[in-house]
């Protein structure tokens, strides 16, 4: 059994936030997954169900983002799971908008959710980075993550998101390379820079022709040229 947890806060008025990503990837598996709907359990929401051969518990705490570790502890307790099988789904500020990594161990990098877990369960458990972008400035990071998504990121949001449920199963089983190609195979292929195609190198059919030289200069003296006219 593994335990899968997306990081947010509860409450209508955060739903759509850059800092809920964690929420919406959990909830997208478990749509996708055909669990059953999830219940109030351990300070959290929950449901469990399969993802191919391996039990999983989905969670959502709802203690609000800085007291996240209590609820992950208190289902890591109950199901006797141990925190290497643990996943954590998160916002991640240091990577742009639509990347995602993986990441086993070490620091919580300032995350108030993984802060808190790393005190109630330590910092051995894996980690889905969710990338959202960097404001551009520390004192805007708090406004900036508690801020819906713009239109103008709904396309890749939602390419992620359905990449996730995608690859779901194979993260259950340790897959982690199969679980990100199958988040890559939803985002679409670069756009190819303007100008970027092999330099055309053939001339135009109307370039015109190089203007012919001028005659050389006639030296003769006047009198020659009289003589040779009529000779």
């Amino acid at each position: 059994m593994i335990l899968l947890t997306g990081l947010g806060n509860p409450g209508a008025k955060y739903a759509r936030n850059r800092h809920n990503i964690g929420f919406m990837a959990v909830d997208r598996i478990a749509e996708d997954h055909g669990f059953p709907p999830f219940r109030a359990k351990f300070q959290g929401l929950v449901t469990e169900g399969r993802l191919g051969d391996t039990r999983v518990v989905l969670l959502k705490p709802q203690t609000f983002m800085n007291l996240s570790g209590q609820s992950v502890g208190e289902a890591l307790r109950f199901y006797k799971i141990l925190p290497g099988d643990l996943t954590v789904f998160h916002d991640e500020l240091d990577l742009a908008p639509g990347k995602v990594r993986l990441k086993t161990g070490g620091g919580h990098a300032g995350h108030n959710g993984l802060r808190s877990i790393h005190q109630h369960v330590g910092p051995d458990y894996d980690r889905v980075r969710l990338g959202i972008g960097h404001p551009g400035r520390k004192e805007a990071v708090s406004g900036y993550v508690l801020h819906d998504f713009p239109k103008a990121e709904e396309d890749w949001l939602d390419d992620v998101l359905r990449g996730i449920g995608d690859g779901a199963p194979a993260l259950a089983r340790g897959d982690g390379p199969e679980f990100l190609n199958a988040i890559a195979r939803r985002r679409p292929p670069p756009k190819k820079p303007a100008g970027s195609g092999k330099p055309d190198t053939t001339a135009p059919a109307d370039t015109p022709a190089p203007p012919a030289e001028d005659p050389p200069a006639d030296t003769r003296s006047a009198l020659r040229r009289l003589a040779d006219r009529f000779r």
